[in-house]
Protein backbone atom coordinates (compact mmCIF):
# COMPACT_ATOMS: atom_id res chain seq x y z
CA UNK A 1 0.00 0.00 0.00
CA UNK A 2 2.69 2.69 1.31
CA UNK A 3 4.61 1.70 -2.43
CA UNK A 4 1.33 2.29 -4.31
CA UNK A 5 1.24 5.96 -2.53
CA UNK A 6 4.56 6.36 -3.22
CA UNK A 7 4.15 5.87 -6.77
CA UNK A 8 1.15 7.57 -7.11
CA UNK A 9 2.54 11.05 -5.35
CA UNK A 10 5.90 10.59 -7.97
CA UNK A 11 3.25 10.37 -10.95
CA UNK A 12 1.42 13.65 -9.55
CA UNK A 13 4.59 15.49 -8.66
CA UNK A 14 5.24 14.77 -12.70
CA UNK A 15 1.76 15.47 -14.03
CA UNK A 16 1.87 19.11 -12.14
CA UNK A 17 5.61 19.60 -13.26
CA UNK A 18 4.55 18.88 -16.65
CA UNK A 19 1.60 20.96 -16.66
CA UNK A 20 3.79 23.66 -15.07
CA UNK A 21 6.05 23.62 -17.51
CA UNK A 22 3.16 23.82 -20.58
CA UNK A 23 2.54 26.88 -18.58
CA UNK A 24 5.93 28.08 -19.07
CA UNK A 25 5.71 32.14 -20.57
CA UNK A 26 6.41 32.22 -24.76
CA UNK A 27 9.51 34.10 -23.87
CA UNK A 28 11.67 35.90 -26.36
CA UNK A 29 14.95 37.45 -26.18
CA UNK A 30 15.33 40.60 -24.09
CA UNK A 31 16.21 42.85 -26.96
CA UNK A 32 14.46 44.29 -29.56
CA UNK A 33 13.68 42.43 -32.93
CA UNK A 34 16.61 41.38 -35.19
CA UNK A 35 19.08 42.03 -32.88
CA UNK A 36 21.96 39.83 -32.79
CA UNK A 37 23.88 38.96 -29.45
CA UNK A 38 26.21 36.77 -28.03
CA UNK A 39 25.12 34.64 -25.07
CA UNK A 40 27.36 32.06 -23.02
CA UNK A 41 26.78 29.76 -20.68
CA UNK A 42 29.52 28.08 -18.25
CA UNK A 43 29.28 25.58 -15.31
CA UNK A 44 30.57 27.71 -13.00
CA UNK A 45 28.00 30.46 -13.60
CA UNK A 46 25.46 31.46 -10.45
CA UNK A 47 22.93 30.69 -11.17
CA UNK A 48 24.26 27.88 -13.60
CA UNK A 49 21.23 27.84 -16.18
CA UNK A 50 21.66 32.01 -16.51
CA UNK A 51 23.00 33.09 -19.32
CA UNK A 52 25.10 36.55 -20.36
CA UNK A 53 24.87 38.82 -23.25
CA UNK A 54 26.69 40.73 -24.78
CA UNK A 55 27.88 42.77 -28.68
CA UNK A 56 30.34 45.07 -29.52
CA UNK A 57 29.36 48.77 -27.95
CA UNK A 58 26.49 47.78 -26.18
CA UNK A 59 26.76 49.66 -22.58
CA UNK A 60 23.17 51.56 -22.75
CA UNK A 61 21.67 49.30 -25.07
CA UNK A 62 17.88 48.66 -24.96
CA UNK A 63 16.65 45.80 -22.80
CA UNK A 64 13.03 44.60 -23.05
CA UNK A 65 10.98 42.80 -21.30
CA UNK A 66 10.84 38.82 -22.74
CA UNK A 67 7.56 38.13 -21.96
CA UNK A 68 4.30 40.11 -20.83
CA UNK A 69 4.02 40.33 -16.38
CA UNK A 70 4.24 42.94 -13.18
CA UNK A 71 7.15 44.28 -12.43
CA UNK A 72 7.80 42.15 -8.78
CA UNK A 73 11.36 43.91 -8.33
CA UNK A 74 13.67 46.94 -8.85
CA UNK A 75 16.66 47.25 -6.84
CA UNK A 76 20.26 48.54 -6.83
CA UNK A 77 22.72 46.69 -4.61
CA UNK A 78 25.52 48.55 -5.41
CA UNK A 79 28.72 47.32 -6.09
CA UNK A 80 27.89 43.95 -5.44
CA UNK A 81 26.17 40.83 -7.26
CA UNK A 82 23.31 41.60 -9.60
CA UNK A 83 24.09 45.59 -9.24
CA UNK A 84 20.61 47.56 -10.70
CA UNK A 85 18.50 44.70 -11.66
CA UNK A 86 14.59 44.10 -12.31
CA UNK A 87 12.32 41.08 -11.99
CA UNK A 88 9.16 40.56 -13.80
CA UNK A 89 6.78 38.03 -12.31
CA UNK A 90 4.87 36.18 -14.94
CA UNK A 91 2.01 34.57 -13.67
CA UNK A 92 2.28 30.59 -12.20
CA UNK A 93 4.90 30.49 -11.12
CA UNK A 94 7.31 31.73 -13.52
CA UNK A 95 9.59 35.38 -13.05
CA UNK A 96 12.46 36.51 -15.62
CA UNK A 97 15.98 38.30 -14.36
CA UNK A 98 17.93 41.48 -15.76
CA UNK A 99 21.11 42.15 -13.92
CA UNK A 100 23.96 44.42 -14.17
CA UNK A 101 21.82 46.88 -15.97
CA UNK A 102 22.78 50.68 -16.17
CA UNK A 103 19.50 52.01 -15.84
CA UNK A 104 16.04 51.14 -15.72
CA UNK A 105 12.45 52.23 -17.03
CA UNK A 106 9.77 50.66 -14.52
CA UNK A 107 8.94 50.72 -11.46
CA UNK A 108 7.68 48.28 -9.43
CA UNK A 109 3.66 46.96 -10.03
CA UNK A 110 3.95 48.24 -13.42
CA UNK A 111 2.42 46.08 -16.06
CA UNK A 112 4.82 45.45 -18.61
CA UNK A 113 4.39 43.96 -22.56
CA UNK A 114 6.15 41.60 -24.41
CA UNK A 115 9.07 43.79 -25.95
CA UNK A 116 8.64 46.44 -23.41
CA UNK A 117 11.45 48.71 -22.79
CA UNK A 118 12.37 48.16 -18.89
CA UNK A 119 16.33 49.43 -19.18
CA UNK A 120 19.72 49.63 -20.34
CA UNK A 121 22.43 47.05 -20.36
CA UNK A 122 25.32 48.07 -17.89
CA UNK A 123 28.26 46.61 -15.74
CA UNK A 124 26.86 47.50 -11.91
CA UNK A 125 27.44 44.85 -9.61
CA UNK A 126 29.73 42.40 -9.84
CA UNK A 127 30.40 42.89 -13.42
CA UNK A 128 33.34 43.01 -14.66
CA UNK A 129 32.37 44.65 -18.28
CA UNK A 130 28.75 45.62 -19.79
CA UNK A 131 26.82 42.46 -20.24
CA UNK A 132 23.11 41.58 -19.25
CA UNK A 133 22.68 38.97 -17.30
CA UNK A 134 19.37 37.35 -18.12
CA UNK A 135 17.27 34.41 -15.64
CA UNK A 136 13.86 32.26 -15.97
CA UNK A 137 13.18 31.06 -13.01
CA UNK A 138 10.24 28.49 -11.97
CA UNK A 139 9.12 28.88 -8.52
CA UNK A 140 12.17 30.82 -7.48
CA UNK A 141 14.63 28.27 -8.67
CA UNK A 142 16.25 28.67 -12.24
CA UNK A 143 15.34 26.83 -15.33
CA UNK A 144 16.77 26.25 -18.78
CA UNK A 145 16.49 29.10 -20.41
CA UNK A 146 14.01 28.92 -23.72
CA UNK A 147 13.80 31.83 -26.80
CA UNK A 148 10.73 31.06 -29.12
CA UNK A 149 10.14 27.34 -27.81
CA UNK A 150 13.66 26.35 -28.56
CA UNK A 151 16.89 26.14 -25.54
CA UNK A 152 20.10 28.15 -25.76
CA UNK A 153 22.77 25.87 -25.46
CA UNK A 154 24.55 24.79 -22.78
CA UNK A 155 27.35 25.19 -22.45
CA UNK A 156 29.59 27.72 -24.58
CA UNK A 157 29.35 30.78 -26.62
CA UNK A 158 26.46 31.35 -29.24
CA UNK A 159 24.71 34.10 -31.56
CA UNK A 160 21.53 34.68 -30.82
CA UNK A 161 19.20 36.58 -32.91
CA UNK A 162 15.93 38.08 -31.41
CA UNK A 163 12.43 37.56 -32.84
CA UNK A 164 11.39 40.00 -29.29
CA UNK A 165 8.09 41.86 -31.39
CA UNK A 166 8.99 40.97 -34.93
CA UNK A 167 6.32 38.41 -36.14
CA UNK A 168 2.83 38.96 -36.53
CA UNK A 169 2.66 42.59 -36.27
CA UNK A 170 1.76 44.74 -32.82
CA UNK A 171 -1.11 46.04 -30.82
CA UNK A 172 -1.62 49.63 -29.62
CA UNK A 173 -3.41 52.46 -28.59
CA UNK A 174 -3.93 55.98 -30.06
CA UNK A 175 -3.12 58.61 -27.86
CA UNK A 176 -3.42 62.51 -28.31
CA UNK A 177 -4.80 64.92 -26.27
CA UNK A 178 -8.29 64.62 -27.11
CA UNK A 179 -8.51 65.41 -30.74
CA UNK A 180 -8.43 62.59 -33.59
CA UNK A 181 -5.14 61.81 -34.98
CA UNK A 182 -4.62 62.17 -38.73
CA UNK A 183 -3.98 59.20 -40.51
CA UNK A 184 -1.29 59.92 -43.89
CA UNK A 185 -0.56 58.02 -47.04
CA UNK A 186 2.97 57.66 -45.83
CA UNK A 187 5.79 58.65 -43.34
CA UNK A 188 5.46 61.97 -42.54
CA UNK A 189 2.98 65.32 -42.59
CA UNK A 190 3.70 65.70 -46.35
CA UNK A 191 1.63 62.93 -47.26
CA UNK A 192 -1.79 63.40 -47.64
CA UNK A 193 -4.61 62.82 -44.70
CA UNK A 194 -6.75 59.26 -45.63
CA UNK A 195 -8.33 59.29 -42.84
CA UNK A 196 -8.43 60.02 -38.64
CA UNK A 197 -8.48 58.10 -35.49
CA UNK A 198 -10.11 59.16 -32.02
CA UNK A 199 -8.49 59.36 -29.04
CA UNK A 200 -8.36 55.42 -27.49
CA UNK A 201 -8.63 54.03 -30.68
CA UNK A 202 -6.77 50.44 -31.17
CA UNK A 203 -5.14 49.62 -34.00
CA UNK A 204 -3.09 46.88 -35.60
CA UNK A 205 0.42 47.92 -36.54
CA UNK A 206 1.60 45.45 -39.50
CA UNK A 207 5.21 47.00 -39.83
CA UNK A 208 6.98 50.00 -38.96
CA UNK A 209 9.42 52.58 -40.85
CA UNK A 210 11.37 55.94 -39.94
CA UNK A 211 10.40 59.10 -41.55
CA UNK A 212 9.40 62.42 -40.45
CA UNK A 213 10.24 63.09 -36.78
CA UNK A 214 7.49 63.98 -34.67
CA UNK A 215 6.88 65.17 -31.25
CA UNK A 216 3.49 64.15 -29.77
CA UNK A 217 2.13 62.40 -26.47
CA UNK A 218 4.89 60.32 -26.19
CA UNK A 219 8.01 62.24 -26.95
CA UNK A 220 9.55 62.60 -30.20
CA UNK A 221 10.14 59.74 -32.65
CA UNK A 222 10.64 59.31 -36.21
CA UNK A 223 8.75 55.78 -36.32
CA UNK A 224 5.51 55.48 -38.07
CA UNK A 225 3.11 52.81 -37.72
CA UNK A 226 1.87 51.39 -40.90
CA UNK A 227 -1.88 50.47 -39.37
CA UNK A 228 -3.15 49.30 -43.94
CA UNK A 229 -2.13 50.09 -47.23
CA UNK A 230 -1.37 53.55 -47.57
CA UNK A 231 -2.13 54.52 -43.84
CA UNK A 232 0.54 55.25 -41.40
CA UNK A 233 -0.01 57.25 -37.79
CA UNK A 234 3.87 58.42 -36.10
CA UNK A 235 4.18 56.32 -33.16
CA UNK A 236 5.00 59.13 -30.91
CA UNK A 237 0.78 59.48 -30.72
CA UNK A 238 0.25 55.40 -30.44
CA UNK A 239 0.95 53.34 -27.39
CA UNK A 240 2.80 50.22 -27.79
CA UNK A 241 4.14 49.84 -24.49
CA UNK A 242 7.84 50.48 -26.19
CA UNK A 243 9.83 53.38 -27.37
CA UNK A 244 11.41 51.33 -29.95
CA UNK A 245 10.09 48.82 -32.55
CA UNK A 246 7.57 46.66 -31.51
CA UNK A 247 6.87 44.83 -35.13
CA UNK A 248 8.75 44.04 -38.27
CA UNK A 249 10.20 46.84 -40.33
CA UNK A 250 7.91 48.07 -43.62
Amino acid sequence: MRRNILRLSVLSSMILFAAAAEAAPAFQMPFPCNQTWSGQTRTNHNPQRSIDFNRANDFGDTVVASAAGTVSVVRNLGNTSYGRYVVINHGSGWTSYYAHLNSWSVSVGQRVSRGQKIGTVGSTGGSSGPHLHYEQRYNGSATSIKFNGSGVHYYGTRNYTSRNGCGGGASGTVRTNGANLNVRAGPSTSYSVVGSLANGASVNIQCQTTGQSISGYYGTSNIWNRIGAGRFIPDAYTYTGSNGFVAPRC
